[in-house]
């Protein structure tokens, strides 16, 4: 059983094109009746129109096997709080379609996701929030972020500086939080009854972000080369032995011929 990453595992950061084997490893999964769940952070489009495009390029992805943060949001979030959120505009759009209120006079939240082009007086703004009282929260635990071939802080390094500068502690609605991994549990146990995280191997580009979570749970990580980071060595002599991922892949076409 599988629990799979999107970003740098099935696309490609820069070009949003299946990686190297994506599309037949998915094929693979549902050929042979595999239980599996594509797990994403994205949250720059609505959920049913992110799995669209992925369908659309050749990842054969049944929406019971999809999970991403916006579908955790409302659990995590009620409607009713105020919300300073910083994100990219795709992401606002989407949030104001789920029925929240943006506020950044007096907001009860500041959600953070992913964008490049952070500024300083946007940083000010959630430090004056959260000084205030706000509560942190991130839509995902990302350590970077990787675009025109360049590499920005994720999610996960913004909250951790948040963190620091304010001493306000932060929670996760997407990966690597144990409720996000554990809604994945428990749709895949809709394909395979009684699976548990022991028996799942999850598959990413991102360490810190997605297999360290994970393996603390007791499932198995695989890390691929094929995203943020493409030399294992930037990453893996810093690690705790406990941290290191079983196996280290190119691609998705590496782990498919071992299959």
């Amino acid at each position: 059983m599988y629990f799979v990453d999107v970003q740098g595992t099935l696309i490609d950061d820069n070009t949003k094109l299946p990686t190297r084997g994506a599309v037949a490893f998915i094929d693979y999964l549902n050929a042979h009746n595999i239980p599996y769940m594509v797990i994403t952070n994205s949250t720059k489009n609505p959920s049913n129109e992110f799995l669209g495009y992925l369908n659309t390029i050749g990842l054969n992805i049944p929406h019971e096997h999809y999970l991403d943060p916006l579908m955790m949001l409302e659990s995590h979030i009620d409607k009713h709080k105020k919300i300073a959120a910083y994100g990219s505009e795709p992401f606002l759009k989407v949030l104001h379609s789920m029925g929240y209120t943006l506020d950044y006079t007096s907001p009860h939240v500041v959600l953070v996701a992913i964008k490049e082009d952070f500024t300083p007086d946007e940083y000010a703004q959630m430090i004056e929030f959260l000084l205030a009282g706000s509560e942190l929260v991130g839509m995902h635990e990302t350590t970077l972020y990787a675009k025109n071939h360049k590499r920005y802080p994720g999610v996960g390094a913004i909250l951790k500086m948040l963190e620091f500068a304010t001493s306000t502690p932060y929670s996760v609605v997407g990966k690597p939080s144990i409720p996000f991994f554990e809604e994945a549990l428990s749709r895949l146990q809709r394909q395979k009854a009684g699976s548990v995280f022991s028996e799942i191997t999850i598959i990413s580009d991102d360490v810190k972000g997605d297999l360290i979570g994970a393996q603390a749970l007791g499932m198995r990580g695989v890390f691929v080369l094929s995203g943020k980071i493409r030399n294992a060595d930037e990453i893996i002599p810093s690690l705790k032995i406990s941290e290191r991922p079983a196996e280290i892949y190119p691609d998705m076409q590496a782990i498919l011929e071992r299959l």
